[in-house]
């Protein structure tokens, strides 16, 4: 079923009156399920102006663009992204565009969460959590959203820590964040299944997609099936635009599968193909990654060899990145100097006994080498 615009059914007190649409009317609404979860499906039809279709085009700026446009400072009042108004413009936008809305609005608002969250260095807390998911019972989720729009919102929602639970959790948060999360994943899955193919899913949105997925289940999310469902589809995208993806990327990509196979997602044919697909651009881009970009590629490969196995591609990017950690030693913090530690500790057995013959000795000094340094900044 087509939702074309759903709010997440809340059991927090409400306002006395319903929001006002405009001309005047109140919404009315009824209740249908979402998956496996009960969501407000507003019944109003959406305004349209005759003989136009293009999308819309928005003319002033809503409070989620004024939050967007300026610095927020970690010490700036909570308040300022939880007011009212800011959902009422949103569930406006929503309405009044209907199926030409392409969630932009929505996805500034979201990316303002992650800019306070960035800015105070750390997630929400879980009193800052549960306030604003009280606001976000009526944030809509529509299946006419841009991809930009989609990946914008769930990446940015998801670094913030918006999805994060926090033990002990309200029910009625718990059952917000499971509907919210449940209309992202479900028009993922609807648009990737698009025919003829999904258009428009750039390489930036895959990036964001996959990598938000997976710190989903590092933040400890359970992986239902539909996330496992959004994976699934989102991965042949991945495959199809393997080289327009910059070395962050890469970078991240490689990470998320790792994660999201050590969390337990089975290593199916298409993320095989998937993780293949990007080892190339490792060795291509090697000596374009950051610091972390290396800690991150190298405890993803050593993660990935221990749920499977060494694979002609997983030895090359290895050797690759090996002579580029000693160099960068100094600019590595020291989660990621553990992080690399214990991806060479865990590589050691396998580049000593299965490497490629042409680069055994070579690889076998790199690894010694690296061991080396990186245990002399503890």
């Amino acid at each position: 079923m087509h939702r074309t615009s759903a709010g997440i059914s809340g059991k927090y007190a409400r306002s006395d009156k319903d929001y006002n649409q405009p001309d005047g009317h109140a919404t009315s609404s009824r209740r249908v399920q979402y998956r496996q979860n009960t969501v407000r499906k507003w019944d109003n039809p959406p305004r349209t102006t005759p003989g136009r279709k293009e999308f819309y085009r928005s003319s002033g700026v809503c409070p989620s663009q004024h939050l967007q446009s300026r610095s927020v400072n970690p010490a700036q009042d909570f308040n300022a992204l939880i007011k009212q108004e800011i959902m009422d413009d949103l569930v406006n936008k929503s309405y009044r565009f209907g199926h030409r809305y392409d969630g932009r609005n929505h996805g500034l608002y979201a990316n303002s969460i992650k800019k306070y969250t960035s800015a105070a260095k750390r997630p929400l807390n879980q009193a800052e959590q549960t306030q604003l998911i009280r606001l976000l019972q009526n944030f809509t989720v529509t299946r006419s959203w841009s991809w930009r729009s989609l990946s914008t919102t769930l990446h940015a929602l998801t670094s913030a820590g918006v999805f994060t639970p926090h033990r002990p959790m309200d029910e009625r948060v718990k059952h917000t964040q499971a509907v919210l999360l449940s209309m992202l994943l479900d028009t993922i899955i609807f648009k990737c299944n698009q025919k003829p193919e999904a258009r428009n899913i750039g390489a930036q949105g895959i990036a964001n997609l996959l990598w938000a997925m997976a710190k989903l289940v590092d933040n400890r999310q359970e992986q239902t099936p539909e996330l496992k469902e959004a994976v699934a589809v989102l991965l042949p995208h991945m495959n199809a635009q393997k080289d327009h993806f910059i070395p962050q990327q890469t970078a991240n990509l490689l990470w998320a599968m790792a994660k999201l196979v050590d969390k337990g997602l089975q290593q199916t044919p298409g993320l095989k193909k998937a993780v293949a697909a990007l080892l190339p651009h490792v060795h291509a881009n090697k000596a374009n990654f950051t610091p972390q970009a290396i800690a991150n590629l190298l405890w993803a490969m050593a993660k990935l060899v221990e749920n499977g196995k060494w694979t002609p591609g997983l030895k090359e990017a290895v050797a690759t990145l090996l002579p580029y950690v000693n160099p960068q030693k100094a600019q590595f913090d020291p989660q990621q100097v553990a992080n690399l530690l214990w991806a060479m500790a865990k590589l050691g057995n396998s580049l000593s006994c299965t490497w490629l013959p042409l680069r055994s000795n070579r690889s076998s000094a790199d690894s010694v080498t690296t061991l080396s340094s990186l245990n002399n900044l503890y």
